[in-house]
């Protein structure tokens, strides 16, 4: 979302880096990577899940192995 907002400030007359770019070119960047940002959000959740679920996994077998109680 704050990706979101730095583009619409720029149309209000923000500072950016890219002083050679037009003021609407500089607004459908910021807008492009915040659809992108937004996109690959749900795609880092769920990887970052799945590396905890291979934790779990792991720590829980070791466990199992080891003849110590599990509490679930």
């Amino acid at each position: 979302l704050g990706t979101f907002v730095s583009a619409f400030t720029v149309l209000c007359g923000a500072r950016t880096d890219l002083p050679d770019r037009h003021m609407c070119c500089v607004f459908w960047l910021n807008i492009a990577a915040a659809l992108i940002q937004i996109l690959t959000a749900i795609v880092m959740v769920g990887w970052i899940m799945s590396i905890f679920w291979g934790m779990d996994m792991v720590i829980l077998a070791s466990y199992k192995e080891q003849g110590i109680p599990q509490q679930l």
